[in-house]
């Protein structure tokens, strides 16, 4: 088992590592005195894990309760998050309890996110079962729900007390949903990381996939730390999630995949950067053919007018600017500033 400490302002554990659903209950006894917890999960997590979560728990002397959530990112929403205030007010969970958050980044945005806000504010454990979220949306404290003008436009930071990431629940994944998740680690690797970029090229990343996971939760460790409430370096962990997002919304939440829309924002992204000269000639080539690999797309048709109109909701722009991710070459990234003139000139030439 991989142990990396995040050193925010509330520090926390991330243990990596093959079997740690049968032991979660006692890992979770390690870092709270509360014996009562709420369980998020969704219907397919459920089938798989929910019962051994609950034996976990119930065995390391826990009363808990679970809630069963949709599938899917319309979870994400105002509606699922008053049903869940309500199902913690039924069953009296108090600021004393704590939320576990069992599935991938949609339960663990909602989950955290009521964590922060139910009664002002509880403690959560993450147990991400999904490569995505066991390598970016379960660690770092950002938490957040969509409205209808944008993806996770309402949220707030709130860190974990605990991320138990079983690579064991990946066997159970898809090779769609699997290299979803691929999106977000080639992310990693194409602006922290040359070497991990190289091998994941290879398109052969579960054959050490533990060492990958462990990587790139240690990149984001390290941003996070240096600035855990996103007001500068941690922006970098945003590429292409500018016009990812605005390919999901594009596309209709839930339509397309959040790794696949990355994928796309970081290539489409890559090769206008590269088309201004801002980017190292070949970079954007060798992104194409990572994605390919991994079996990820790197092209949206959505139109340049349509990618600027979705995407200047944009969280890191301000009045009249907009701030963007650029990999001037693999494993080294900057945060550029740009008129909206200036953005939407880049826009058109992709």
């Amino acid at each position: 088992m991989r142990k990396i400490c995040v050193k925010t302002a509330s520090a926390y554990d991330i243990l990596i590592g093959k079997g740690l659903l049968d032991k979660c209950g006692e890992l979770v006894s390690n870092v709270t005195g509360s014996k009562k917890c709420a369980i998020v999960t969704d219907k397919t997590v459920d089938s798989l894990y929910g019962e051994k979560v609950l034996d976990s728990l119930n065995k390391s002397g826990f009363n808990a309760v679970k809630i069963v959530v949709p599938c899917g990112e319309k979870s994400k929403s105002h509606q699922q998050l008053i049903c869940l205030y309500n199902f913690l007010s039924e069953n009296d969970i108090t600021r004393s309890d704590f939320l576990i958050a069992l599935g991938g980044g949609v339960v663990g945005d909602l989950t955290g996110y009521c964590a922060a806000t139910y009664l002002r504010g509880v403690d959560y454990v993450q147990i991400p079962t999904t490569l995505l979220a066991q390598v970016d949306s379960s660690v770092g404290g950002k938490t957040a729900i969509n409205i209808e003008a944008g993806k996770n436009l309402v949220g707030c930071f709130k860190q974990p007390i605990l991320v138990i990431a079983d690579t064991d629940t990946l066997s159970t994944l898809s090779h769609d949903i699997f290299a979803d998740g691929m999106g977000e680690v080639i992310k990693y690797g194409m602006i922290r990381s040359a070497s991990l970029f190289e091998k994941l090229s290879g398109g052969i990343a579960k054959e050490n996939i533990e060492d990958i996971i462990a990587e790139c939760v240690s990149i984001k460790r390290d941003v996070v730390q240096n600035d855990e409430f996103d007001t500068g370096e941690r922006m970098i962990l945003n590429f292409g999630h500018t016009f990812g997002h605005a390919i999901e919304k594009y596309m209709g939440y839930g339509t397309i995949p959040h790794g696949k829309a990355v994928a796309m924002g970081m290539y489409m992204i890559t090769l206008a950067a590269e088309k201004q000269g801002k980017v190292q000639k070949g970079t954007a080539e060798k992104l194409k053919l990572c994605l390919e690999a991994n079996s990820l797309p790197f092209f949206s048709d959505i139109s340049s007018d349509s990618l600027y109109s979705l995407s200047i909701g944009d969280k890191k722009r301000t009045t009249d600017k907009i701030r963007i991710i650029i990999c001037h070459q693999t494993g080294k990234s900057e945060i550029v500033t740009l008129s909206l003139k200036e953005y939407k000139d880049l826009l058109e030439l992709i």
